[in-house]
């Protein structure tokens, strides 16, 4: 284990990054997150939430995860720094719209795992991975996660990289996996929701593969 959080207080996010204008909260023990800002506000209500830790090429990341409202999507960034090497929090102010990380100046990989934002997510629940710089869609596989009125939680959630082989499950139900012959060397990993996404998390676990 490299690190270990379980998400349930203030203290727990000692040097973590907010960026946007977003809330954290801990209602039930557990960190809720959401925006202050109404959907209407476009990209620029979306929020991300950054571990400060930098971690490895082969990891595992695994958290716990309740959706509480809908509609909105939920992301996991992994493997992000500078596309020079940078250490993600040395690079220029970022503030939540989602071009800043998908064409602004880092490189990561981001799982898209809870995509109810638009009616066609909505009507096919899927999961999405996309390497970035750029807006590459490398893989997609099914999202077994059921809407919040059917939800119960908590969801298992998690992602591993070894040698390239990146896989995501839920509830060790395997979603997709996909080999990257050119894999992004390590980072920092990030939460991000787009609103009016509400979302609890719980029991941040890394370790190395």
């Amino acid at each position: 284990m490299l690190y270990s959080n379980p998400l349930a207080s203030a203290a727990d996010l000692d040097g973590f990054r907010l960026e946007g204008d977003g809330a954290i909260s801990f209602p039930l023990g557990r960190m809720r997150l959401e925006s202050r800002r109404p959907p209407e506000d476009g990209q620029d209500a979306n929020v991300v939430l950054w571990c400060p830790e930098d971690f490895g090429p082969d990891i595992a990341i695994e958290w716990d995860f309740w959706p509480i409202r809908e509609p909105g999507l939920c992301i996991l960034f992994f493997h992000a720094r500078g596309r020079n090497g940078e250490d993600l929090f040395d690079l220029a102010p970022r503030t939540g719209p989602y071009e800043q990380y998908h064409h602004g100046d880092l490189d990561t990989y981001h799982v898209s795992y809870f995509r109810r934002r638009w009616p066609a997510e909505r009507a096919l629940h899927t999961c999405n991975l996309r390497k970035s710089h750029g807006f590459h869609l490398v893989a997609q596989g099914p999202d077994p996660l059921p809407a919040v009125l059917d939800a119960q939680g908590p969801y298992s959630l998690r992602l591993s990289v070894r040698q390239g082989e990146i896989t995501f499950a839920v509830d060790g139900l395997v979603s997709f996996g996909w080999r990257d012959e050119q894999p992004l060397r390590g980072g920092k990993v990030g939460f991000r929701q787009m609103a009016p996404m509400i979302g609890d998390y719980a029991n941040l676990r890394i370790s190395q593969l």
